[in-house]
């Protein structure tokens, strides 16, 4: 197939299908997504899920940045501390560690992880959180 045809093979497909960004069920009941991706079937490849983590990681460093004036004061390691606990829990729950977020604000680091591992996320990721909580701690990962 010429790369024309390819491209007016897409256009006809996109506008035939339509664009759905929330998994839906299609009209026979398969878990679709985008432009008719069968997720029942197909799922998404390995470099897809690549691609969709790297954007939300890029969400979730944005977010942080916006809600956290203090955020780039941070090394490196505290801030993909605080970006990997906002991809996991979503910034409104991230938000409910008031006690930790202080804690960083005011730099005080070891009290920002005791905050951290004193949570129910702490119990529910387990070792991640043990993980986090030292990097936060000792600014090193």
């Amino acid at each position: 197939m010429t790369l024309d045809a390819r491209f007016q093979l897409r256009k006809d497909v996109m506008a035939a299908e339509g664009c759905q960004c929330k998994p839906y069920r299609d009209s026979v009941g398969v878990l679709t997504i985008g432009y008719g991706r069968n997720l029942d079937d197909v799922g998404i490849s390995k470099l897809e899920a690549e691609v969709l983590l790297d954007h939300d990681l890029a969400d979730a460093e944005r977010a942080c940045r916006q809600s956290f004036d203090w955020f780039d004061a941070l090394s490196n390691t505290r801030q993909r501390v605080l970006v990997e606990m906002c991809f996991n829990l979503g910034m409104p729950r991230l938000r409910g560690f008031g006690k930790m977020l202080a804690a960083i604000k005011a730099k005080d680091f070891p009290m920002a992880a005791r905050e951290m591992l004193a949570s129910r996320w702490a119990l529910q990721v387990k070792g991640r959180a043990d993980r986090l909580a030292a990097a936060m701690r000792d600014g090193t990962a």
